[in-house]
């Protein structure tokens, strides 16, 4: 199978997550893709909710489509979270499976602060997904991409340094962000439709982003 790995903090997850992946997911072909909650990432965001919550929301939100699937490789595992060992875990888990490392423009170049990038970038096929504000015009200055190769409709395809390959793909540019979603919780404004319903009720159920929360 061809397998789209999506990971992120998702705290919480929303529209936009949902529909990039989605997209990526019919464009590239992909059977399947697998949501990665972080666990406890070395960037992690001052404010995220604790780890069982956000995987909770992701299962929630991923829940109505047949073909995305929640791993908590993460959530479950003790200490910091780095992307290459939980690639490594991926391709065991899933051996003989082609793999889609699935991220954003920002993430993408904000990679030579990660963990082994180098390491990283030789492991797996990626898809770059455009981001509101961040898209694909700076792209051949990233020290991983060699080449642009070939372009049409659906993605561009770019060569990495490292002999895998990259594939650019437009998505929907649905401009909600994690960070605007809690920032409205706090202040007790509505965030329907912003995110799925379900993971909009149990936001209010645990009483999530609200300034007295744990």
């Amino acid at each position: 199978m061809r397998l789209g790995i999506f990971g992120g903090t998702f705290n919480p997850v929303h529209s936009g997550h949902l529909r990039t992946a989605e997209e990526a997911r019919y464009k590239l072909c992909l059977d399947k893709i697998i949501f990665v909650p972080s666990g406890n990432p070395p960037l992690k965001e001052h404010d995220a909710v604790a780890a069982s919550h956000r995987y909770a929301m992701v299962v929630l939100g991923t829940a109505s489509n047949k073909d995305f699937i929640v791993s908590d490789l993460e959530t479950v595992k003790r200490g910091k979270s780095y992307t290459v060992d939980t690639l490594r875990l991926i391709q065991k888990k899933y051996a003989g499976d082609e793999l889609f490392f699935i991220l954003g423009t920002d993430a993408f170049f904000e990679m030579p602060k990660w963990h082994q990038p180098e390491k990283l970038t030789g492991m797996t096929d990626f898809v770059i997904v455009a981001r509101p504000g961040v898209g694909f015009d700076a792209i051949e200055d990233s020290p991983y991409i060699q080449s642009v190769e070939s372009r049409d409709d659906a993605y561009t395809c770019c060569s990495l340094v490292s002999g895998r390959s990259a594939f650019l793909v437009p998505v929907t540019q649905i401009d909600i962000s994690s960070t605007g979603i809690r920032r409205l919780a706090g202040r007790k404004k509505s965030i329907k439709y912003l995110l799925p319903a379900s993971v909009e009720r149990y936001i209010k159920k645990h009483k999530l982003y609200v300034p007295s929360s744990k």
